[in-house]
């Protein structure tokens, strides 16, 4: 890790979004089989910046996190432009968590991301809370319905994580989870 990454996910707002996120991600990804030594390399990558962008009262963290990602990435001797584009491709994504159907590691990268939706509850609720506190500036009731419209939405959709793999692991357990805590702020 750069130090500017360091720093980034040591800001004192985060509580979430911190190291520890990208610690857990890496090491779901280490678990991901039958990926090329390029294909772990970019999403490794991809993992450490999605998130080296995070204002809770911005919309565009994720572009601005593939951006830097860009050119953080110039610096290194190993990687190629297209690699470079390639990580910002997958970074940007992580704004809306949309995947084309075929696109292998966009399908990775969101799933790994939004891993944290099928935790067993307990660690599910303190996902919850930390995010909540990262949102500490918008008031209850305002927090309460974005909340549950953001949670019925990943509710809503037919698929939760679009890599297959994870979605047979996790999915029942974030239908779960997301159902408990839409419960929970009405």
């Amino acid at each position: 890790m750069t130090p500017d990454l360091e720093a980034a996910y040591a800001q004192p707002h985060r509580r979430y979004h911190t190291r520890n996120h990208i610690e857990q991600c890496l090491a779901l990804l280490d678990k991901v089989p039958d990926l090329t030594d390029a294909e772990r390399r970019i999403l490794t990558y991809a993992i450490w910046w999605h998130d080296a962008v995070y204002d809770p009262t911005a919309s565009d963290n994720e572009a601005r996190s593939a951006d830097l990602a860009k050119a953080a990435l110039r610096d290194f001797d190993d990687v190629s432009i297209h690699a470079r584009d390639e990580v910002a491709r997958l970074i940007r994504l992580t704004a809306g968590h949309q995947v084309e159907e075929g696109d292998r590691l966009g399908e990775l990268l969101v799933s790994i991301d939004l891993s944290i939706l099928g935790a067993p509850a307990d660690r599910y609720d303190a996902y919850a809370s930390a995010v909540r506190a990262e949102y500490a500036h918008v008031p209850d009731d305002l927090w309460r319905s974005g909340r549950a419209q953001v949670l019925q939405r990943f509710l809503d959709a037919q698929v939760i994580f679009p890599d297959p793999g994870f979605r047979e692991w996790l999915e029942p357990q974030a239908r779960e989870n997301l159902v408990r805590e839409i419960a929970s702020l009405s």
